[in-house]
């Protein structure tokens, strides 16, 4: 997995990144433009490039660039007016492996023995590393450092016909975390990993099929929702409808719960749940497990906002707009001075002192990483006239890194990997610190309660329960052999 920078961390030192965003489109007039409006929806998975590769019946044009979409594909775009075609494969990313250069800007395109494909992807593979390192000693040539294009290689390698087979023979050898989208000449090809940790569904729009990530970019060009692709599912769009396939050994579902608590935006629905009404139950929940004396609850913008509003009214306090945020600036907008540096936290967030002199303040935020920015919040909030500073929080500790798709820091630099609760209410100076526990977040969720041996949702981040194997990770690759036609029974 890649890290930011030390000059991306100036201004954006303390948060989990979103993973990558896919939108897909068979068979509309206005495949491309419904692209750039799906993405539009998508950007909070991923502010680093966007790609749409488009099909028009006789050859495949792809535009991939570093930025925003609206930057990149925005009003008189030079690269919006050349995606023709009914069909449409578009990816925002923030890079969990390889590096931010235009060469790992997905979707990824290769001519192959069947055909043209293009593949999005959002996730991480956890075995990339030793397939990659076997390809290359069997001779295969890599243009980026993106584990998609892995995927790629083993599609082209694959003795399977036709090219939907090559492509469920390549994920049958591959381990991890992913929902994938292909596109070729003729169909639409949407793929989740058998745990189903990432997101994705299936929606229509006048008769043509769509695979995304979220149902806010179905709303966003007016869509209609159909149903989420089940763990383990491909699917299969083309000018004789939809099919759907099941070639994947079944696993127990282990969906990622962060989407509920950070990634997901609040007005999708996931899983037939509504994002920010679980955020608001969670609120809820923690106001039940950490009751404590204030005066009023303020949000940490803006995903802390949901959370703040449930914990407000289980606690029957006000709540609060006691925090303000600028939406307007860039990650590394100025090569910053030290001093520059110290005060990067003002550049996103001011005080509104009016409500904050001379109060008990509860904040709430969705989680703490690496603390330094909770730790400037908080002094910030007592220099603005608080009296008390209570932090709550809408997750349980991270104590352990995500390989599945999430761009987190190295355990030992995780705050909940080093300290207690109480250490850590020391070191961001606040006057009282508590999280959610797993239990509460899990019936926040509906669920009763984590069954430790049969969890509903990938909580690894939280519980160091990481359900598929981490090859790259352990070192597992240095005797593993690959085999390019392995049949999973």
């Amino acid at each position: 997995m890649s890290h930011p920078t030390e000059r991306d961390l100036a201004f954006d030192e303390d948060t989990l990144h979103e993973e990558c965003g896919v939108f897909g489109i068979f068979g509309h007039d206005d495949a491309g433009a419904l692209a750039v409006l799906g993405l539009h929806a998508l950007q909070h998975r991923g502010q680093e490039s966007v790609g749409i590769v488009t099909y028009d019946g006789a050859q495949f044009v792809a535009e991939r660039h570093l930025g925003l979409v609206g930057d990149v594909f925005g009003k008189n775009s030079t690269h919006a007016q050349k995606l023709r075609g009914h069909q449409a494969l578009g990816h925002v990313r923030y890079s969990t492996t390889g590096g931010t250069t235009v060469r790992n800007v997905q979707p990824m395109f290769a001519d192959l023995a069947g055909g043209g494909i293009a593949i999005a992807h959002n996730g991480n593979l956890t075995n990339a590393v030793a397939l990659r390192d076997e390809l290359v000693h069997q001779g295969a040539i890599f243009q980026s450092t993106s584990d998609t294009e892995t995927i790629i290689h083993l599609v082209a390698r694959s003795r399977y016909e036709p090219l939907l087979d090559k492509l469920v023979d390549a994920l049958k050898q591959v381990q991890g975390a992913y929902s994938l989208v292909a596109m070729t000449a003729r169909t639409l090809i949407g793929v989740r990993d058998p745990f189903g940790v990432r997101p994705l569904v299936l929606g229509q729009l006048d008769g043509a099929p769509i695979l995304v990530s979220e149902t806010c970019a179905l709303d966003i060009i007016g869509a209609s929702f159909i149903r989420d692709v089940e763990p383990g599912e491909v699917i299969v769009a083309s000018r004789e409808g939809v099919e759907s396939y099941f070639p994947f050994v079944k696993q127990q579902e282990r969906f990622c719960i962060f989407e509920y608590i950070y990634f997901a935006r609040p007005d999708s629905m996931v899983q037939g749940h509504n994002v920010y009404a679980v955020r608001k139950r969670i609120g809820e929940e923690l106001a039940a497990e950490a009751p404590v004396e204030a005066d009023m609850v303020i949000p940490v913008p803006d995903s802390g906002v949901p959370a703040a509003l449930g914990f407000a009214n289980a606690a029957k306090l006000p709540f609060e707009i006691g925090i303000i945020r600028n939406h307007y600036v860039g990650r590394t907008f100025i090569e910053p001075s030290d001093r520059i540096r110290h005060l990067g936290v003002r550049l996103k967030h001011n005080p509104n002192r009016a409500h904050l002199q001379g109060k008990r303040v509860v904040l709430v935020d969705d989680s703490i990483v690496r603390g330094t920015t909770s730790k400037k919040i908080v002094q910030m909030v007592r220099d603005a006239g608080a009296t008390e500073v209570h932090f709550r929080i809408a997750s349980p500790p991270t104590t352990h890194s995500c390989f599945y798709g999430v761009d987190t820091p190295n355990r030992q630099d995780l705050l909940a990997h080093r300290m207690g609760v109480e250490e850590m209410r020391q070191f961001i100076n606040a006057d009282s610190l508590a999280f959610i526990s797993i239990q509460g977040l899990y019936r926040a969720m509906g669920e009763a309660e984590r069954n430790a041996k049969r969890p509903q949702f990938c909580d690894a981040c939280f519980s160091g329960d990481y359900p598929i194997e981490l090859t790259d990770v352990d070192g597992g690759r240095k005797n593993r052999q690959l085999s390019l036609l392995a049949e999973v029974a």
